[in-house]
């Protein structure tokens, strides 16, 4: 028996994603009840959200149709499963039989593979957007020096508690664990840049479009943006920007994609 196992029986979705079926995976692992592979995915739904990744991401319930004779169908359960998943899985299942013993290295090294591919991919679009906002915050600064701002350190406040619920940009650094000289933008993780990037373009185009004049008309205005975007990422079901964990600094994602172009 080898590794290759568990590649025969990997699916493509229709988005090219790559999945495990918890049937396929079931048999692979010798479990002759279904019922009691159920209580191993059990545990490792338990052990994913205790690592704080959202368990429906890679435990995915569907029907599938399997034939039961005659040519007629029957819907069962099935749990559509991500390589993090399986690996989670594997070490909740046991260890004494070889085949879990070739799964734990086979998703052991293709999860890393794939963490490596991911962190890639986050640095890029961090570096990209936190680009995006220095250009777009250049913008607003304008805006709100044609409004008649003249501290725009309290109109970029405004501008946060709207979008963090409250919170100035000292609370923030607070509630992130940020020291004093360390750029909260320069620590977010891309989706809550994103979050920041769109309340930055939004905030700018409404103080120039209803070309709002005095500072505090042109700080509720930043205010108000930040509300409906926090607003519209609550309806999304999104994490609020409060509670996104920090990232590292986006220097050290420079240097990251700095040692890959180096690399390649």
């Amino acid at each position: 028996m080898n590794n290759n196992v568990f590649e025969e029986i990997k699916r493509i979705n229709e988005y090219k994603s790559e999945f495990w079926s918890s049937r396929d995976l079931a048999k692979v692992l010798g479990y002759s009840s279904y019922d009691k592979f159920l209580n191993v995915i059990n545990k490792a739904k338990e052990a994913c959200e205790n690592s704080g990744q959202v368990i429906h991401n890679h435990f995915s319930h569907m029907d599938e149709m399997v034939e039961i004779g005659s040519g007629a169908k029957r819907a069962i359960d099935t749990i559509n499963l991500s390589r993090y998943a399986c690996y989670l899985i594997i070490q909740n299942s046991d260890p004494s039989k070889e085949v879990v013993a070739l799964g734990q290295t086979y998703f052991a090294i293709q999860t890393r593979r794939q963490e490596k591919t991911d962190q890639l991919m986050e640095d890029n679009k961090r570096l990209h957007l936190r680009n995006e906002i220095k250009t777009h915050n250049t913008s607003l600064a304008e805006a709100a020096e044609n409004a008649g701002v003249e501290n725009y350190g309290k109109f970029q406040n405004y501008g946060y508690k709207g979008l963090y619920g409250g919170l100035d940009a000292n609370d923030i650094h607070k509630k992130k664990n940020l020291k004093k000289s360390q750029k909260i933008l320069d620590h977010m993780g891309s989706e809550e840049l994103a979050a920041n990037l769109f309340r930055a373009t939004q905030a700018d185009a409404k103080l120039r479009r209803e070309k709002i004049q005095g500072e505090m008309n042109a700080s509720l205005t930043h205010f108000h943006v930040g509300q409906k975007v926090r607003k519209t990422i609550e309806e999304l079901g999104g994490t609020m920007p409060e509670e996104l964990p920090p990232a590292d600094g986006i220097c050290k994602a420079k240097t990251r994609i700095k040692k890959i172009k180096i690399k390649n």
